[in-house]
């Protein structure tokens, strides 16, 4: 068995790793970088002749896992791909939206090669989608290679991946989360019998204070949001729209059934209402917590999205005082709603910004988190400096498992091969070192670009 890297440079981006045994090859993941731009967004796929790949895996539904999915299925027309059912159905919704999205760049920006494919080739794609539950074995048609999924608690429908074949194994996290979250559960990991282990390093240089509780990080945003309540203004949170959108609504429902906050309005963005309708879906048809909990139905606080037809730009939101906006994207995006909506919110010092998740340093949302009092801030080309007079908080909600509890999954497992992915150069330097301590009998690899590597 051998694996090869085709992100096109070590770091969070287009998620895609091949894996080969003789004539036979699988795809795990395969992503777009959140920041690229047309053909250099996706993953290099040059190690992989056209119509020779026998499955292709998909672990969970965000961007950087399946934004390249109908480009790889273009090169391999055959080839069927395998994830469970509610990764499945986002994926769709998911990739529909890209299409929008890409579509309004070609005009906007002038991207000739956008859309990179088109909502007639995504319907006919399904066709190709196999479903499978957790922790039931499956075979790769034509393979002896077997494969089964494994609850990643990082969103709905993730999954870590274990392939099996000739004897041994490898193990793919993904992206996990070792620690129950409002909805997701924690992840449930396999521990034993894997030889090889391919693992996430997002949070490598993040090191979270010995004092932290979820609970208490919940308390924090509770006592935001009354504050700001009392001051008269509004709070807004940036949030993706698969998965963070679904956690904070249903902890903001916690803290009103708990009188930690008091009823205010909240209002939703499109697409985070598209996929809040698959989490209800299957509501109870899927392991998590508040099995049957329907979020547009049994929120008390939720203004009811509009049923608008398909149209460009992101919706124009009406500033109200005491009211709740959770509007994607997390790190406020040029041109989507958060960061349309914080030009006009953000100067205000009655309302508040509550940041509940990543933001990459060449984000707007990260220029606005770490602004200072009064700072001008510039959000987006097209708009003017604004000042960051809101008040800005964050909160550690991450659904990434942090480093140590990583590190303390991988010294359970003790693999002989260790392969670092999904995470910067300094993220793996941390990791590195402390394996280098406590795994001396592990061979601990960073995988460069199509670097073929060995598994056994």
């Amino acid at each position: 068995m051998r694996f090869r890297n085709l992100t096109r440079r070590r770091e969070i981006g287009a998620n895609s790793y091949l894996l080969e045994s003789g004539d036979h090859r699988v795809v795990l993941d395969a992503g777009m970088h959140p920041k690229g731009v047309g053909f250099d967004a996706l993953p290099d796929f040059g190690p992989l002749p056209h119509d020779t790949a026998d499955g292709i895996i998909i672990t969970h539904a965000h961007h950087d896992h399946i934004g390249s999915l109908p480009v790889l299925m273009r090169k391999q027309p055959h080839t069927p791909v395998f994830m469970t059912e509610i990764t499945g159905e986002i994926t769709s919704g998911m990739l529909h939206n890209s299409v929008n999205v890409m579509t309004a760049q070609r005009m906007e920006q002038n991207i000739q090669e956008y859309p990179l494919f088109t909502h007639k080739e995504l319907d006919e794609n399904r066709a190709h989608y196999i479903y499978r539950d957790l922790e039931r074995k499956f075979e790769i048609p034509d393979t002896n290679w077997q494969v089964s999924f494994h609850d990643a608690g990082h969103i709905l429908g993730s999954a870590g991946v274990m392939v099996r074949e000739s004897g041994s194994t490898l193990f793919y996290t993904g992206d996990v989360n070792f620690e129950p979250q409002t909805i997701s559960m924690a992840a449930n990991f396999p521990t034993e019998g894997i030889d090889v282990l391919v693992i996430e390093t997002t949070r490598g240089t993040y090191a979270r204070p010995a004092s932290y509780t979820r609970k208490g990080e919940k308390e924090r945003l509770a006592a935001l949001i009354r504050d700001t309540f009392d001051a008269n203004g509004s709070v807004l949170i940036p949030v993706f729209a698969l998965g963070k959108t679904q956690e904070v609504m249903l902890m903001l429902h916690e803290l009103h059934e708990e009188g930690l906050i008091p009823e205010m309005p909240l209002h939703i963005g499109g697409l985070g209402t598209k996929i809040t309708v698959l989490y209800d879906h299957y509501s109870d048809r899927s392991r998590r917590n508040y099995p049957g909990f329907q979020l547009l139905e049994d929120m008390k606080m939720l203004i009811r999205p509009e049923k608008r037809g398909r149209r460009g730009g992101p919706r124009q939101f009406v500033y109200q005082p005491r009211t709740i906006y959770c509007l994607s994207s997390g790190m406020m995006t040029e041109g989507t709603t958060s960061n349309q909506f914080a030009w006009r919110f953000i100067d205000n010092p009655r309302n508040a910004v509550a940041f509940v998740g990543y933001t990459d340093p060449e984000s707007p949302g990260f220029r606005l988190r770490h602004a200072k009092a009064g700072e001008k801030i510039k959000l987006a080309p097209d708009l003017a400096p604004v000042e960051a007079n809101a008040r800005i908080e964050s909160f550690d909600l991450s659904a990434h498992a942090t480093r140590e509890q990583i590190a303390e999954y991988v010294e359970q497992v003790r693999p002989k091969k260790l392969l670092m992915v999904h995470g910067e150069e300094d993220s793996q330097a941390w990791f590195r070192a402390r394996f280098s301590e406590s795994l001396s009998g592990t061979e601990i690899i960073q995988p460069s670009l199509h670097q073929p590597i060995d598994l056994w």
